[in-house]
């Protein structure tokens, strides 16, 4: 008796990728079939074999395949007890199709930096509200690939541009609560999304998405403080709604809003608005 696939796929509000999609597989067979699009794939569980341009390749944990567009592929499950894969499809904005050939010869890529990266892009897509995570994750994940295919990958940690970034400071202070996206900032601090990303996490330790958050978090913390009602909060701080509000501040203050607003000494807790 055949096992039907357990699958769940969206399409992310996140420009550059087209399609998100999680799966489980044991006895479908993908028969030979394109994309317009590039899949970037990751296996949790299992191990995939495929067959691209006619030659016979192997997905497996701890490695990262990426599938160009265009090109016919299939795909199989090597046991039976099949495999579980994270895919993300990229739009030609994030790689070119100049690349198509290099990754028709190297669609595998060994690298536990890059794979822990795309790990952290699907679950900022898991969440509404986590655009700018999302962006700047993909940012860092498209140019190690685009490094990868082109072979200059390198150590990028060191790299230090102190005023940009505390010109992107800046900029996520003036819109921390209507928010900015990374291309925007790009295009207004002329540079490239993946350097300001990497500038701002080095200079200041926490990744841009990471420094918009704690800002809102800060601000909810004055404005639950002053008696308004975390339902108002959320929306006033900048969250996506009030699920987003809580698991952000419940993140970073070990507590819910609500019993955040109700500590202090009965006689000095404000009423909620």
């Amino acid at each position: 008796m055949l096992d039907h696939p357990q699958i769940r796929a969206w399409r992310p509000a996140l420009s550059g990728v087209e399609e998100v999609f999680h799966a489980r597989i044991t006895d479908h067979v993908y028969p030979l079939h394109t994309h317009d699009s590039w899949t970037l794939l990751i296996v949790d569980d299992g191990m995939v074999r495929y067959d691209l341009d006619r030659h016979e390749h192997g997905a497996l944990e701890q490695m990262v395949t990426l599938l160009p567009p265009h090109v016919p592929h299939n795909g199989r499950a090597v046991t039976p007890a099949g495999f579980r894969k994270r895919v993300v499809y990229l739009d030609s904005s994030q790689l070119e199709d100049s690349l198509i050939g290099l990754a028709v010869d190297s669609p595998v890529l060994e690298d536990l930096v890059l794979r822990q990266r795309i790990h952290q892009l699907h679950q900022s897509l898991e969440h509404a509200g986590e655009e700018l995570e999302a962006e700047s994750r993909l940012a860092l994940v498209s140019e190690r690939l685009r490094d990868h295919l082109q072979g200059r990958v390198e150590d990028r940690t060191a790299v230090r541009n102190a005023p940009i970034a505390h010109q992107l400071r800046d900029l996520l202070d003036a819109n921390f609560v209507e928010g900015i996206s990374l291309q925007d900032a790009s295009e207004a601090l002329h540079a490239h999304p993946a350097h300001l990303v990497r500038v701002f996490s080095r200079e200041f330790g926490m990744g841009p998405h990471q420094y918009l958050t704690s800002r809102r978090v800060d601000l909810a913390r004055k404005l639950l403080l002053a008696g308004m009602s975390p339902r108002l909060v959320a929306a006033s701080a900048g969250f996506y709604d009030q699920s987003h509000f809580n698991r952000h501040f419940k993140r970073t203050l070990g507590t819910t809003p609500g019993r955040y607003a109700r500590s202090g000494p009965p006689d000095l807790v404000a009423p909620f608005c």
